[in-house]
């Protein structure tokens, strides 16, 4: 059984595949260096951008999905749909007709992907170990979905911020609690994030996501910047130079808030069923 079900997973993810191009990664800012105290203008600027993040509450698009790990470069194309907080959906196609190959599901508890191509299914939790092995990136769903909606939660109040720098057009607030240590750098012209570090202390998992690309949108009678290129690099290690996991998200195009968006995953008829939790680690990661 298991020999079968690794055969599959390789033929899978073989038909995914549809170019292994190299990883295009966002352009790297200099990060603030020049340290100042936080006025009351400061205050402000991180209020207005933490204050845009709730006003994206779901999205329906397409787009470039690029994962690198340390063994393996993978490119697919998705339609996302999601509904921040609460599930979410992406419909794989691949080869140059375009076609739909698999159907992935994240509920808040469950997770299922429908292998389209030999009708079988693969169903377990939706926890960080099961994300790591259909993308290979080892990220919680929560700091996923919130990189998929391109304005992540910023939930820290700014009185809490432990230190500020400013750089050129740039300025970097720090906040550190319970050995968690979060470093976001905004725009301070166009009023945007542009990166965000956290990082969990010594040999834990260190995470930074860049937003690039922006595009203007009219939410709720505002005109906000939303990012149309997102990258998330993950390590193990702390080092995000070697060794790193990379999710690159470059989204074709899409629509915020779409009205009466209704998420359905039908589970397949007459599939096989695989359990997640029966996988060891996959041969491809």
């Amino acid at each position: 059984m298991n020999r079968i079900v690794t055969l599959f997973l390789v033929v899978f993810f073989f038909f995914l595949q549809y170019g292994c191009a190299d990883f295009e990664t966002v352009i790297r800012d200099e990060v603030p260096d020049r340290p100042t105290v936080l006025t009351r203008e400061l205050a402000d600027l991180y209020r207005e951008v933490a204050g845009a993040s709730p006003l994206v509450r779901s999205l329906d698009g397409y787009a470039d999905i690029t994962i690198k790990t340390p063994r393996r470069k993978e490119r697919v194309y998705c339609n996302i749909q999601l509904v921040r907080y609460r599930e979410s959906r992406m419909i794989v196609s691949a080869g140059l007709l375009g076609w739909p190959v698999a159907d992935l599901y994240f509920g808040k508890d469950s997770l299922y992907v429908h292998d389209m191509l030999n009708n079988r299914l693969l169903a377990g939790r939706n926890s960080e170990e099961n994300l790591e092995k259909i993308l290979g990136v080892p990220s919680g769903y929560r700091l996923l979905s919130e990189s998929l909606l391109g304005l992540v939660n910023l939930d820290e109040a700014v009185e809490d911020v432990s230190s500020v720098k400013k750089g050129e057009g740039r300025v970097l607030y720090v906040f550190e609690k319970n050995r968690i240590r979060k470093e976001m750098v905004i725009d301070s012209e166009n009023r945007t994030l542009t990166s965000l570090v956290i990082r969990n202390g010594p040999g834990e998992l260190s995470t930074t996501l860049y937003f690039r690309n922006f595009k203007p949108y009219r939410l709720e009678n505002k005109v906000m910047l939303i990012p149309q290129q997102i990258e998330m690099v993950l390590s193990r290690t702390g080092d995000l130079q070697e060794n790193a996991y990379r999710l690159l998200i470059d989204y074709d195009k899409r629509v915020i808030n779409p009205e009466a968006l209704s998420i359905k995953f039908a589970r397949p008829r007459n599939a096989r069923l695989i359990n997640f939790d029966d996988i060891g680690v996959l041969p491809w990661m």
